[in-house]
Formats: structure tokens, sequence, C-alpha cells
């Protein structure tokens, strides 16, 4: 109910209230931290109202909890996708931890080169778990051969009777081996499912499991459809472990505690967008 890609209800929407059942959980279980996950567009959603609904209701829970939220690109991290996320640590204010996001460890702001596509599939194909290929209609291989490297539908000619107008970007889009692939969607008919190249047809589950960063030990159960949603809507494992490293020390107890309370009213006292500044700039 947050993407830019579909209709945007926000909060309003079907499942845009779900993140209060997970602030009923954390209240019942106190944790010292929780970890949550949603898409860019929750920080424009509701006209901003979305993300500051979010962080006030989880800063609201008792004992209280410092909420650091930060735009993640994930292939900034290791991941051969660009994908943006919020990520939202709270943090128990009794704890005095001070959690910090991890640092880039790709891209220009980390002089390291972005995990390219083409390095992700290298060997795909003997993977034998999940590597189904998806038959397609002899019209939209023809469509895909339109389509150049990194292209999607509006590179088909427009005097060509395959061309189609009106679409989104996702539509038909090939991935380009030289960088990272664009961001992988859950669900979706209508050439959304990530094309292969130079290959003519959509990408396979492994395939898209690896743009993802998944192990190829890693068994998704379910149908081909129910594993393309399960892998679509993950948050890259690679992105998970740093950020999980970051948390490490509040479990070991190898932190110097600080007063939270001082950074936890600083925090409110800014709007969302001073509040995400801010994150970021303490990350350098």
């Amino acid at each position: 109910d947050f993407s830019v890609i579909w209709k945007q209800p926000g909060l309003n929407g079907k499942r845009g209230g779900l993140f209060r059942h997970f602030a009923e959980f954390v209240d019942a279980k106190k944790p010292k931290a929780f970890v949550a996950e949603n898409v860019k567009g929750l920080i424009t959603a509701n006209g901003g109202k979305a993300i500051d609904t979010i962080i006030k209701d989880f800063e609201s829970i008792a004992p209280g909890y410092l909420v650091k939220p930060h735009l993640y690109n994930f292939a900034d991290y290791g991941v051969p996708q660009f994908r943006e996320r919020v990520i939202f640590v709270g943090i128990r204010l009794d704890t005095g931890f001070n959690f910090v996001h991890p640092r880039p460890t790709h891209g220009p702001s980390a002089g390291k080169p972005y995990v390219t596509a083409g390095e992700a599939l290298q060997g795909v194909e003997k993977v034998p778990y999940n590597n189904e290929k998806i038959n397609i209609k002899e019209k939209t291989r023809k469509m895909l051969e339109l389509i150049p490297e990194g292209g999607n539908f509006a590179d088909i000619p427009k005097d060509n009777p395959l061309y189609v107008k009106g679409m989104i970007s996702h539509v038909y889009r090939r991935i380009k081996l030289d960088e990272p692939a664009k961001t992988l969607i859950a669900a979706g008919g209508g050439g959304t499912w990530g094309y292969h190249y130079p290959e003519p047809r959509p990408l396979t589950n492994r395939e898209r499991a690896r743009l993802q960063s998944f192990p190829d030990d890693f068994i998704f159960k379910g149908s081909i459809t129910e594993v393309r949603r399960q892998i679509g809507n993950a948050v890259p494992p690679q992105g998970v472990r740093l950020i999980a490293r970051k948390l490490l020390p509040l479990f070991t107890g190898d932190y110097e505690p600080i007063d939270l309370i001082t950074e936890y009213n600083k925090l409110k006292a800014m709007t969302v967008k001073e509040r995400l500044d801010y994150v970021s700039k303490e990350m350098n």
C-alpha cells in the first residue's frame, strides 16, 4: 500500500495498517531492539503522515524506543540489485545502546564497484533448485528480442505492431549485465517478471534469488508464482547481515552505554526529513 509502482493508499489501504500488529508485538515482548522494513514510497505516503505516524507509534511503546529510519539502496551493500527500502531500527531506551546504521560497502561513496547482475548470475544454470524456466508465448519472445540489454517495453519501435504504450518501466525490463539489476518485484502480470539478457525469457526464480543475494543452498517452497512472491518480498540477506552485525554488541554486552533519553528527545523534536538526514550523517 506504500509502493510507488501501484496505487498508493498508504495507511488507508488494506495492508497499510499492518505495522500496528507489529507494534502490538513489540509492546507485548519489549525486545531490546526491533527491525522493520518498507518500500521507499512510505516516506511520501499520505503526504508524509504515514511514516510520521509509524515512528510515533513505536516511540510511544513503554519504556520507550529510539527509532532510527534510514533509506537504503542495497546495491550500496553488495547486493547485485538497485533496491531502495526504508529500514527502521528501534532501540529500547533503557539499554543505552547507540545504534548507527552501517556505512555503504560498495558504490561511488565506498570506492568499491557494485556487484553486477552478470557477476551474480555466473554459473547459476548449474543450481538444481528453483531454477525452472518459464514458458512464454511466441509473441512475448519476439517482443523481448526487440528490447536491448537494460531496456524495457519503451525500446520497442513505435511503428512495430508489438509496441504497447502506457506501461510502467518494470514491464519487459531486461537486465544489464555490467550493473546491478533494477528492483525485482513480488507480483504482477503483464511482463513484470524481470527478463534475462541475452536470452529472450523471464528470469528463473533462482536467478532472481541470486540478484537478491540469497545463497544457492536456500531452497524455496511453493509454486513458481509463490516462490517469486517470496523472493520479491524479501529483504536482501546481504543487507540484513550487515545490519545484524551492527546490532550484535547489544546482545553480547560489548558496548559502552550512553544516555539515550537525550538522543530520544532530540530526534522526537525533528521532522521526518530532519531525522532521516541526521541518521544518514551519523553514519559518516
